[in-house]
C-alpha cells in the first residue's frame, strides 16, 4: 500500500484533471470550483496533517482560480459600469476584421507557391480556369466599362466628326513618311495583332511598318437615308447597344460583341439574317480608305466601283479603311423564336433549306448536336411579346445558349420564346459560342453563373495576349476554328465530310453551326460560280477532337481540299493549310490583282495569302 501522501496527490490529480480537460475550473456537478476542491480535499485527506499537505499542493491552483475570478469581475463591473479607462487585454474588433484578409493572404500566398512549384506554363495549360477566373475576367470587365464609357461620352459630346478629318490627314502623313524614307517594307495596321478576334496573331506586324489607326468611334446615325457613318474600329457591341436603344438595327449583324466593323469588311462577316441580307459586306454601301500613295478615296458601286467590290476579303491589303457606311433597318424589341428538334441527316437538310428559302424567317440558325440530331430556329421580329414566355437569355445568369436550345432536343419537344433583340444578337457572346466550355468547365454550373457570370466571358485578345507558346502549339496540333462557306445543295456531303475529317464523332467539336446566306453575283474574291445569286451554308466547328492521333493540318488540308471541289470558301480569321496556288483556286483573284497593279500595291502591301496562311501566323 503507497504512503498516504504519495497516494493523496495522486489522487487530488485524478480528480482535478477532468476539470482542467474541460477547459474551465468549475465542476459540472457543484456551484463553486472552491467548494469541488475543499471537498474533494477533505475527502481525500480526512488527517489534519493531509488536509494541511493538499492545501499546499492545491495553492498554485486555487491562485488561478482567485486570479481568473478575480478578472471576470472586473470585467463585469466594466461593462456594468461602461467604463473605458483602465480597460482589460480583451480581443479587439480591428482583430476580427482582420482576419478574412489575413485568411485572404495566405491562400493567395499557397497559391503563388503552387504556381511557382508547378511553373507558370503548367498553370496556363493544364488549369487555365484559375488564371481566367482570378485574373483575365476581372481584366475583361475593365476593358468592357472603360470602351463602353468612352463611346457613349465621345458620341454623346460629338466630338468624333470634328476629329474624325484630322485623324484620317494624320494616317495620310505616316503614309507619305514612309513613302519619303523609300518605302523599304511593306505597310500594315499598328493594332497589336493579340487585339485581333482572330485566335492567330500575324508575324508581319513585328517586320512592317505600322501605321497607327486610331479610329473607334461612331460618326454619325442618318435615320432619313438609313444609314450609319462608323470608323474602322467600332465593334458590335458599340453598334447594337446605340442603335437598338434608337429603334434601329443592322441588317446583318454579327454574333460577337468584339468583332469590329473593319475586320468584318476586309475579312467577313455572316448571321442569322444572312439568307435575307447576304454576308456583311453586302449591307455595306460605301467605303472611305487612304491608299499606297498616301491619297485618300471614297468607293460606292456607282463610284471606284472596282475598288468598292475588292475590298472585301482583302485583308487590308489594298489600303487602309479610315470609314464605312452601313445601311439600318428598323428594329423590333423582341425576337419571337421557335425552336423545332429535328432527327435524321435528309430531314435536317431538308428542314434547313427549306426554313432558309423563307424570306418571311428573319432568322434561321441551326445547331447540329450529332450527326442526326440538331434544332433548328426561326425568329420574326416583333414588338409584342407573351409574358409568361419571355426569355432575356443574355442576362449573366442564364445558361449559355447552345446548353439552353440543347434541352429542347433532350426533351423532344418544341418550343416557342420571345427574347430581347440585343440579348439574341448575341446570344453566344457568352460562352463565345461554346468555347468557354474548355476553358471554364464549369462556367454553366448556376452557382458560377449567380456568382461570377457578370464577368463572363473574357476578352479573345487577352487570352491569346497570355497564351503561351507551348498552349499555343497546342490548340495548333488539337483545337479546331473553321468556317467553311459551301453552297446549300452540298449540305449532306458537307456534314458528312466534317464528321469524318474533324473526327467530329470521337470527340467534343460539336455542336456544329449552321448558318444560311445568300451569296449574290458580284464581282471581287467571293461570288458564286454562275451568274446568279446562290442560297450558300456557313458550317462553323469550335472545339477539340478528343482523339488520340488528331493532327490539325492533315485533317484540315482534306477539308479545304473539299471545299474547294464544291466551289465554297473558307473563312480568312482561320488556320489557312492551303498554299498559293490552291489559295487561288478557291478565290478569285482576278479585280484584286488588277486593282493592286493600278494602285501601286505590290510594293505597300502584302498579297492578302501571305498574311493569312499559316506560316504568316503564329
Amino acid at each position: 500500500m503507497p504512503p498516504a501522501g504519495r497516494r493523496g496527490e495522486g489522487e487530488t490529480a485524478c480528480l482535478l484533471e477532468p476539470i482542467k480537460a474541460a477547459g474551465s475550473w468549475s465542476d459540472p456537478r457543484r456551484g463553486s470550483p472552491l467548494v469541488a476542491i475543499r471537498i474533494s480535499a477533505h475527502r481525500t485527506f480526512p488527517t489534519r496533517a493531509n488536509r494541511e499537505r493538499a492545501k499546499t499542493s492545491l495553492a498554485p491552483s486555487l491562485a488561478l482560480w482567485e486570479l481568473r475570478r478575480a478578472r471576470e469581475g472586473a470585467e463585469r463591473v466594466a461593462v456594468t459600469r461602461g467604463a473605458s479607462r483602465h480597460p482589460l487585454p480583451t480581443r479587439c474588433a480591428a482583430c476580427s476584421t482582420m482576419e478574412p484578409a489575413v485568411s485572404l493572404a495566405v491562400c493567395a500566398l499557397l497559391f503563388l507557391l503552387w504556381v511557382r512549384v508547378k511553373g507558370l506554363e503548367f498553370v496556363l495549360i493544364h488549369q487555365r480556369w484559375v488564371f481566367v477566373c482570378l485574373f483575365l475576367l476581372p481584366l475583361s470587365l475593365i476593358f468592357d466599362i472603360y470602351y463602353y464609357v468612352r463611346a457613349w461620352v465621345v458620341f454623346k459630346l460629338s466630338s468624333a466628326p470634328r476629329l474624325h478629318g484630322q485623324r484620317v490627314r494624320d494616317i495620310q502623313k505616316q503614309v507619305r513618311e514612309w513613302k519619303e524614307q523609300g518605302s523599304k517594307t511593306f505597310m500594315c495596321t499598328g493594332r497589336p495583332g493579340w487585339l485581333t478576334v482572330s485566335l492567330r496573331v500575324g508575324k508581319y506586324k513585328k517586320i512592317h511598318k505600322n501605321i497607327m489607326i486610331n479610329l473607334m468611334d461612331i460618326l454619325e446615325v442618318d435615320t432619313k437615308k438609313q444609314i450609319v457613318c462608323v470608323e474602322p474600329l467600332v465593334t458590335m457591341g458599340q453598334v447594337t447597344a446605340l442603335l437598338t436603344s434608337i429603334g434601329w438595327t443592322l441588317p446583318v449583324l454579327p454574333e460577337l460583341d468584339d468583332l469590329t466593323v473593319g475586320g468584318l469588311i476586309m475579312g467577313t462577316g455572316i448571321e442569322s439574317s444572312s439568307h435575307k441580307y447576304g454576308l456583311f459586306q453586302h449591307v455595306c454601301t460605301a467605303y472611305e480608305l487612304v491608299l499606297a500613295d498616301g491619297s485618300f478615296v471614297r468607293c460606292t458601286p456607282s463610284e471606284n466601283s472596282d475598288l468598292f467590290y475588292a475590298v472585301p476579303w482583302s485583308c487590308g491589303t489594298l489600303g487602309f479603311l479610315v470609314a464605312a457606311e452601313i445601311r439600318i433597318i428598323p428594329a423590333k424589341k423582341y425576337v419571337k423564336l421557335r425552336f423545332e428538334p429535328v432527327r435524321g441527316l435528309e430531314a435536317i437538310c431538308d428542314k434547313f433549306t427549306h426554313e432558309s428559302q423563307r424570306l418571311e424567317n428573319h432568322f434561321v440558325e441551326g445547331l447540329l448536336y450529332s450527326l442526326d440530331e440538331a434544332v433548328i430556329m426561326t425568329g420574326v421580329m416583333t414588338d409584342e411579346a407573351e409574358p409568361s414566355k419571355l426569355n432575356s437569355i443574355g442576362n449573366y445568369y442564364k445558361p449559355w445558349f447552345f446548353k439552353h436550345v440543347e434541352n429542347y432536343l433532350k426533351t423532344n419537344r418544341e418550343g416557342l420564346e420571345y427574347i430581347p433583340l440585343r440579348h439574341y444578337y448575341h446570344r453566344h457572346t457568352r460562352s463565345i459560342f461554346w468555347e468557354l466550355q474548355d476553358i471554364i468547365p464549369f462556367g454553366n454550373n448556376p452557382v458560377f453563373r449567380y456568382l461570377f457570370g457578370w464577368m463572363v466571358p473574357p476578352k479573345i485578345s487577352l487570352l491569346k495576349l497570355t497564351q503561351g507558346e507551348t498552349l499555343r502549339k497546342l490548340y495548333e496540333q488539337h483545337h479546331v476554328v473553321q468556317d467553311m462557306l459551301v453552297p446549300m445543295k452540298c449540305l449532306t456531303q458537307a456534314l458528312h465530310t466534317f464528321h469524318e475529317d474533324i473526327h467530329v464523332s470521337q470527340g467534343r467539336v460539336y455542336p456544329i453551326w449552321l448558318c444560311p446566306f445568300i451569296l449574290p453575283s458580284q464581282p471581287g474574291l467571293v461570288h458564286p460560280k454562275g451568274d446568279e445569286a446562290e442560297l450558300y451554308i456557313d458550317i462553323g466547328a469550335y472545339g477539340e477532337p478528343r482523339v488520340k492521333h488528331f493532327e490539325a493540318r492533315s485533317c484540315m488540308r482534306q477539308l479545304e481540299k473539299f471545299v474547294r471541289s464544291v466551289h465554297g470558301f473558307q473563312m480568312l480569321y482561320a488556320d489557312c493549310y492551303m498554299n498559293r496556288e490552291e489559295f487561288w483556286e478557291m478565290f478569285d483573284g482576278s479585280l484584286y490583282h488588277k486593282l493592286r497593279k493600278q494602285l501601286g500595291c505590290q510594293d505597300a502591301f502584302p498579297e492578302v495569302y501571305d498574311k493569312i496562311c499559316k506560316a504568316a501566323r503564329h
